[in-house]
């Protein structure tokens, strides 16, 4: 049972992502993912020109005439979410935490999935991979997995992201689009850049780095009390002086580099989401650049 502040929570990032979405963007998820299989739809009696490799042989043998299998393409796609819930995304310096909007990133793509008759699935990871919850269609289904983004418990250091990458690679069947949702703090990229390039060989692959603002640029606000919110280390930090500023601008800019390097090796395109603004508008860039590299309107 969820407490009534977090079901509220839960409420309000539905209400919040059904208004973010736009036909705008439900047809430029369409025409930037398609299924590409084929389903099976009935069979038919043989006719003379049909090919002989797709005779039924069981219902052959059972009524004394050929029949052939039937099939019709299958343009559904299975969305995969794969959602970061390690200690580090509960930060936000404003009135929403990255576990939050990532919980919107979730139910928005899910709700334009929705709309193209897709099936969401979800995986959690922490430190550990965590719940994982089958491809399913439906509002219930998208409401619970806005809850259980919101309600995961946030345990240990880092993130198991190589973990959660290669029990994709080992279940992931079926062609699939696969949202990787982290703010990408505690993960060594040397670990799961690899498993990462197989899954984008396999599947369309997209990284949503969820960061904050005070992450990339501290204010000038005078003396500042921080806790590093996996260790629990404190430091006092002088944001009076520019060159802490500086410096803590730096090494923001070396971590993003060291991520778009990670993922340019692994050819995975990138949407960064930050914890103040619409979540909608740098997923409707993405897919206008996706669409425009590769011709489609």
């Amino acid at each position: 049972m969820l407490a009534p502040e977090l079901m509220a929570r839960v409420r309000t990032i539905q209400v919040r992502t059904h208004k973010l979405v736009s036909s705008a963007l439900a047809g430029a998820y369409r025409s930037n993912f398609r299924g590409t299989g084929i389903e099976f739809e009935s069979v038919r009696p043989y006719e003379p020109g049909d090919d002989v490799r797709a005779i039924d042989w069981k219902v052959t043998a059972r009524t004394g005439e050929a029949f052939i299998k039937t099939y019709v393409e299958d343009r559904t796609l299975i969305l995969q979410l794969l959602v970061d819930t390690s200690r580090s995304m509960d930060f936000g310096s404003g009135e929403k935490s990255k576990r939050e909007v990532a919980a919107e990133v979730c139910a928005l793509l899910a709700l334009v999935a929705g709309r193209n008759q897709d099936q969401v699935g979800l995986g959690l990871f922490a430190d550990e991979p965590g719940l994982h919850l089958a491809p399913k269609k439906g509002q219930h289904h998208v409401l619970r997995l806005i809850r259980e983004v919101m309600a995961a418990p946030a345990s240990g250091r880092g993130s198991s992201l190589s973990k959660v990458l290669e029990h994709q690679l080992r279940h992931l069947k079926r062609r699939s689009l696969v949202l990787v949702v982290s703010d990408f703090l505690g993960t060594e990229e040397e670990a799961w850049t690899d498993p990462l390039a197989q899954l984008a060989r396999r599947h369309d692959v997209i990284a949503v780095r969820v960061f904050d603002a005070l992450e990339e640029e501290l204010p000038p606000a005078g003396w500042l009390w921080l806790r590093e919110i996996e260790s629990g280390r404190e430091v006092e930090v002088d944001a009076r002086s520019k060159r802490v500023r500086v410096a803590w601008a730096a090494a923001a800019r070396v971590r993003r580099e060291r991520l778009l390097g990670a993922l340019r090796k692994a050819q995975v395109d990138l949407v960064e989401v930050g914890t103040r603004g619409d979540v909608s508008e740098p997923i409707a860039r993405c897919f206008a650049r996706r669409a425009a590299r590769h011709g489609r309107r």
